[in-house]
């Protein structure tokens, strides 16, 4: 998916949604290296960034790339659309040069149509609840420390 998005002053990101077997080398390795840049050099965090969900069959990442094909923003949705299951969208994150520019929030849109209609969870880091409120998320639980970063978990459930 090709689109343009006012609030990035017309520049087209491609928007692609795959598994990690799906994905060539040079797509994975730009994945993990922007994760890895966000949350562990920048925020500080020492904890296993890449983790057996990447791999699972049943996750999906979405990866925006500009034009000439850098990666700026990454995201991954997991878990389950049967009756009484929950999805999950994790490792939200944009390079420092294109935050607020409104990629992260065409990122969960996007993110949350590939969840469909059922709950959704998501742990979020603390200063950016106001943030998902906006997407029907709600806090439903207490903070907690992942890494050294507060966070709380916040769901968004049945749409409809």
């Amino acid at each position: 998916m090709i689109d343009a998005d006012p609030a990035l002053d017309g520049t087209a990101l491609d928007v692609v949604a795959s598994t990690l077997a799906e994905l060539g080398p040079l797509d994975v390795h730009a994945l993990y290296k922007l994760r890895v840049d966000v949350f562990v050099a920048e925020q500080d965090c020492s904890y296993a960034e890449i983790d057996d969900v990447d791999a699972d069959p049943g996750t999906t990442h979405l990866l925006a790339r500009t034009p000439d094909g850098g990666l700026v923003a990454t995201l991954r949705v997991f878990g389950s659309k049967e009756p009484g299951g929950v999805m999950h969208i994790g490792r939200v994150c944009t390079t420092p040069a294109w935050r607020r520019r409104g990629v992260a929030s065409r990122m969960i849109r996007r993110g949350l149509e590939l969840c469909g209609d059922g709950p959704v969870e998501i742990g979020a880091q603390s200063y950016l609840e106001r943030w998902y409120e906006q997407f029907g998320f709600v806090r439903c639980g207490p903070d907690y420390l992942d890494g050294r970063i507060p966070h709380l978990p916040m769901r968004r459930d049945l749409l409809g």
